[in-house]
């Protein structure tokens, strides 16, 4: 219960801002709940009415019944009209705050965990607490409507109403029974279901990827196995609580035939008039509802807590977090260093005591083999990663000490597989910049020589581009990401392979873009292509985790090996 408890506090915190809908909710199901307590009195009278011909009285107290039946079901319909304007308000709020915690979560948890632990807590976990405060009331108001049938069975029949209490006591058992076991096997099948859901969402992202490799057969037959495991422990589940619920169902048909069992003794005793006995089987099952709704109640509490704890684990301390300080830089030169940085990725050690220094407003290109670091070097700077050795500062300042905004508000990264946004152009170009004018769009994409190609599609701008930029060519995508990174106009640019997906034309166009910016950001370029670097102030030569050699295009062919072969290399393939 105290965790119970502790997880409504929680789920509150979200429902305050809809505190008034919330009384008025409640206030219209106390009006349900007397009505389901006059209920059952009201039909005694129109029943012993009816038995002793007194139909001046049926007629009375039906027309009352309809009344109320009239009222009830307006004030139902108002109730309903305000779960769903409740649940919609909380279900976002929850929603959008887990979606920003998940956001946090560090690099290591998203490499770590499939997609579906996340989206299955941001989805499916986030509606089921979002009802409780509404379920919650359902079952309290069914359960104290029905207290009214047990007052009723008190009043006509004190055996009667012992026999009923023995009875529900059973079922009551079975019950809890019933929703431990199934709450037991649901977490498992929650489990499987979260590793399905990620799997299912690479396929569908990596489905052009699998079709060039002809491996529909091979995924096909991975996704039968995790259909048929995860099918297996929902008909395991769904098998053990119809055990359970054939057994509820035998009890309650058992027990409504010895309650006519012993209404018909009563009645040839003498103990009971025909009345009474009317009454008593006219609300015989009544009794099976009470505990129906005790124990939904039950099972909601155990099913509330399960989705709740799952959320926590994303708010909690079981996932790690982005770490940040506080101190902010307003503006940002664009100075940086590495200081003796050294980074293992699981046991690999990718950076070897790393140092360099880049000025603000310089253009340094890094070059190396795959797997020599280059890509670290920008995932780190970008505080993507957090358990390295050394120092990095921007401006002078150690970056464990800033503030997000400051890092990442003042570096943006055009990667060699930018993500797009299945959106249009426009909307993907200002998800950076949110009051993003035309101007500065159109300036922004005939730097990135996105302009022209876009001019020709017939909704131009506002052309949606699908889920990962789908609709648009390799070198379309890379372009837009340039776009995107020259309309957020941060003091550090970072191109990492951002040219590789581009023909030799635009590449050209591109080149001469980046030329553009040159003494007014600080860029740096990982670089596959060394022509596309032949102009940087400095390029550093990477191997094995460490700087081997630094300097112009000309001084590296004059003093470092592995920088020639590279160079030469790439000549070789030209030809």
């Amino acid at each position: 219960m105290k965790e119970f408890i502790r997880n409504i506090k929680f789920v509150w915190k979200y429902a305050k801002s809809e505190k008034k809908k919330m009384i008025l909710y409640f206030f219209l199901s106390l009006s349900g709940i007397a009505f389901g307590i006059l209920f059952p009195f009201l039909s005694a009278k129109v029943i012993v009415n009816l038995t002793s011909n007194n139909l001046h009285q049926f007629v009375m107290i039906s027309i009352v019944i309809l009344a109320f039946e009239l009222a009830n079901d307006t004030m139902g319909y108002f109730k309903n009209k305000l779960y769903e304007q409740i649940f919609r308000k909380i279900y976002i709020n929850i929603q959008s705050n887990l979606g920003e915690e998940i956001l946090k979560l560090s690099n290591k948890e998203f490499e770590a965990n499939s997609s579906g632990v996340f989206i299955q807590r941001l989805v499916g976990d986030t509606r089921s607490i979002s009802t409780i405060f509404t379920d919650i009331n359902r079952y309290l108001n069914g359960m104290i409507s029905n207290i009214g049938v047990l007052v009723t069975y008190f009043v006509l029949s004190k055996a009667m109403f012992i026999f009923v209490l023995i009875a529900a006591a059973i079922r009551f058992t079975i019950e809890t029974w019933r929703i431990n076991t199934y709450n037991k096997n649901e977490k498992a099948f929650r489990s499987t279901n979260d590793a399905m859901t990620g799997f299912t969402g690479e396929i569908v992202r990596g489905a052009e990827d699998i079709k060039m490799l002809n491996g529909e057969k091979s995924f096909l037959k991975e996704l039968k196995v995790k259909f048929e495991k995860l099918n297996e422990e929902k008909y395991y589940m769904e098998n053990v609580n119809l055990t359970f619920l054939i057994v509820r169902w035998y009890w309650a048909e058992i027990s409504y035939f010895i309650m006519i069992c012993i209404i018909a003794a009563s009645i040839s005793k003498g103990i009971m008039p025909i009345a009474t006995a009317v009454v008593i089987y006219n609300f015989g099952n009544r009794y099976n509802s009470l505990v129906a709704n005790i124990s939904g109640f039950h099972e909601l509490v155990k099913k509330f807590n399960l989705s709740a704890t799952r959320i926590f684990e994303v708010f909690g301390d079981k996932y790690e977090k982005e770490s940040f300080g506080s101190v902010h830089l307003d503006k940002v030169n664009g100075d940086f260093e590495f200081k003796n940085v050294s980074f293992k990725y699981d046991k690999n050690k990718v950076l070897n005591n790393m140092s360099f220094k880049v000025n603000a407003n310089e253009t340094v290109a890094f070059v190396g083999k795959s797997g020599a670091g280059k890509t670290t070097i920008f995932n780190l700077l970008c505080k993507m990663y957090d358990d390295y050795k050394g120092t990095i500062t921007i401006d002078g300042v150690d970056i464990k000490t800033l503030d997000k905004d400051s890092i990442r508000g003042n570096i943006t990264i055009v990667s060699q597989n930018p993500y797009i946004f299945n959106m249009s152009i426009k909307d993907n170009l200002r998800l950076v910049k949110e009051d993003l004018t035309n101007k500065e769009m159109k300036q922004a994409c005939k730097m990135a020589c996105l302009d022209k190609y876009i001019e020709s599609l017939p909704d131009k701008y506002d052309t949606i581009v699908g889920e990962g930029g789908i609709t648009l060519s390799g070198g379309q995508k890379q372009r837009l990401a340039i776009a995107r990174a020259l309309v957020q106009k941060t003091e550090i640019i970072l191109f990492d392979e951002a040219t590789s997906a581009l023909d030799n034309e635009t590449q050209s166009e591109i080149q001469k873009a980046i030329d553009n910016m040159k003494n007014e950001y600080t860029i740096m370029i990982i670089a596959h292509r060394l022509s596309t670097i032949i102009n940087a102030d400095r390029i550093l030569f990477l191997n094995n985790g460490k700087i081997e050699a630094e300097g112009s295009h000309k001084q590296l062919l004059k003093t470092c090996k592995g920088y020639k072969e590279l160079y030469e290399s790439e000549i070789k393939d030209r030809k």
